[in-house]
């Protein structure tokens, strides 16, 4: 029974921990660029009554054994990078990746920082930033006189100034890609910073031969959280830590029993 009330208890907490995955979805579910987490789990230690295999006479073993086990854990949740829908937006700064890749982004530390969101300004110097301020890397300016921008789908960005029919060139997008993006850590702000784990960027151009994604003006990718599927999850959690309260309440009930055997 002890083990009981202690599996029961590490039941509640991984699904705790569940359901503030899922709550953090669900709160970034109109995020641009946001990318949904997935709670994995994991069973605990077993306590081996009877080892499975054992001798059980000179020519027979144990098929099965006995093994009870001590719970289980919240291990990993993973992200998911599964492309969001489009939003046409119409402002030409706005930029999606369709595909693989990330932006890459200059913080105020000097480091690069990695993102799916292609929400991009203008700064007082004309240089296209987050609207955190960190300028994209590599650095893309553009005049205050410009008329129009045109970013291509392999991440030429060019202008056109009055009274010039010919457009100017401003400069190149490239992108980076990871091995294994969801091993990237996220640091907030729509932001990555890679890991071991991630392994070391690639960075190309658009829809190059790295494997990276091509861009499209106009257009934000949204987040990637299916709010239903949440709610799904949701309840299947809810009904999951019901289920191991009622565990701690059978087992006290037991111990309540025993503990009255003596009166």
């Amino acid at each position: 029974m002890i083990r009981a009330l202690y599996s029961a208890a590490s039941g509640m907490d991984a699904q705790q921990t569940n359901v503030d995955n899922i709550a953090h979805n669900l709160a970034n579910a109109a995020t641009v660029g946001f990318k949904a987490r997935r709670a994995q789990f994991q069973d605990l230690l077993y306590q081996t009554v009877l080892q499975p295999g054992a001798a059980a006479g000179a020519q027979t073993v144990v098929p099965s054994g006995l093994q009870l086990g001590l719970g289980t854990r919240v291990v990993s949740n993973s992200i998911s990078f599964a492309q969001g829908s489009f939003s046409a937006t119409g402002n030409p700064l706005d930029l999606v990746i369709e595909g693989r890749g990330f932006f890459q982004v200059r913080r105020p530390t000097g480091e690069i920082a990695y993102t799916r969101a292609g929400q991009f300004h203008l700064d007082r110097d004309g240089n296209l930033v987050t609207a955190l301020g960190d300028a994209l890397e590599p650095q893309i300016t553009i005049p205050p006189e410009a008329q129009s921008i045109t970013i291509g789908a392999d991440g030429t960005v060019s202008y056109t100034l009055p009274g010039q029919a010919a457009a100017q060139l401003a400069g190149q997008i490239q992108l980076a890609n990871f091995a294994n993006p969801a091993g990237l850590n996220s640091i907030g702000r729509n932001l990555y910073l890679p890991t071991d784990a991630s392994g070391e960027p690639t960075v190309g151009n658009p829809g190059g031969q790295e494997g990276i994604g091509t861009l499209m003006q106009g257009y934000v990718e949204q987040s990637n959280v299916s709010v239903v599927e949440e709610f799904v999850n949701l309840i299947v959690s809810q009904r999951a830590y019901e289920a191991n309260s009622k565990v701690v309440r059978a087992a006290d009930e037991m111990y309540q029993q025993v503990n009255n055997m003596t009166r």
